[in-house]
This record gives C-alpha cells, structure tokens and sequence, in this order.
C-alpha cells in the first residue's frame, strides 16, 4: 500500500480503493447473474443449479476483487486477496439482512459462500 509523505497509510485513499475494487466485483456479479439469468430461462435449470451457479459467480467476482488488489499491493497478496473476499461476502451479508430484517433459515449456507469468498479472494490475490 502507498504511503503519504510522512510514511504513514493514508486511510481515505485506502477507503477509496476497497470501495473502487467492491465496486468492479459487483459489476462483475450483476452481468455475470444477469447471464446466468438468461441461461436459467433458456435452459430451465432447476433451483439447485441456480444456487451452484450463484456460488460460483460469488466465488468469481471475489478473486477478481481480489486479484486487483494483490496487483496493488506488494507484500502479503493473498491476505489482502482474502480480507478483499471477506469484505465482499460482509457487504453481501448485510444487503441480505437489510431485506430480509433476520439471518435466513440457511444462515450456515451463507457462511459457508463466506469461506468461498474469502477463498475466491486469496486465490485471486495469490495468482496477480
């Protein structure tokens, strides 16, 4: 990460930077479900395979958070690939619980899409 002219972290360009590389990862999840839309449509996939494929596309748009961030940082990449995952899954978290005022009956599915994410962040950060 940069540091200013003290040597200190900059919080706000950091701030600005989670929320520019959340910001590409939820535009990566929009057209990719949007996609996975089309294919549910035109190929009747049953709720099973559209869960998979939400998995999937959760996982996806963690590693390219992830990746953009291990570009950016110099050290520690798969960390910072990680808590970009994590950070991704808490902010689906919470737009799920605003909806929904209460953690859904598979609340441990939703846990287990956080470790994917996290894992899906690492391995972008990992491979940039």
């Amino acid at each position: 990460m940069q540091t200013g002219i003290d040597g200190k972290i900059d919080g706000k360009k950091i701030a600005i930077f989670i929320g520019g590389c959340l910001l590409i990862a939820y535009l990566v999840t929009g057209l990719l479900l949007l996609l996975l839309a089309f294919l549910a449509y035109k190929a009747n996939l049953s709720e099973q395979g559209s869960r998979i494929g939400i998995l999937v596309i959760y996982v996806l748009s963690s590693f390219v958070a992830g990746f953009i961030t291990g570009k950016k940082s110099k050290k520690r990449k798969f960390l910072f690939g990680a808590m970009m995952g994590i950070c991704y899954f808490v902010v689906l978290l919470l737009l799920s619980l605003g909806i929904h005022d209460k953690v859904a009956p598979g609340a441990f599915a939703k846990w287990s899409a956080g470790l994917l994410c996290m894992g899906g962040g690492m391995l972008g950060g990992m491979l940039s």
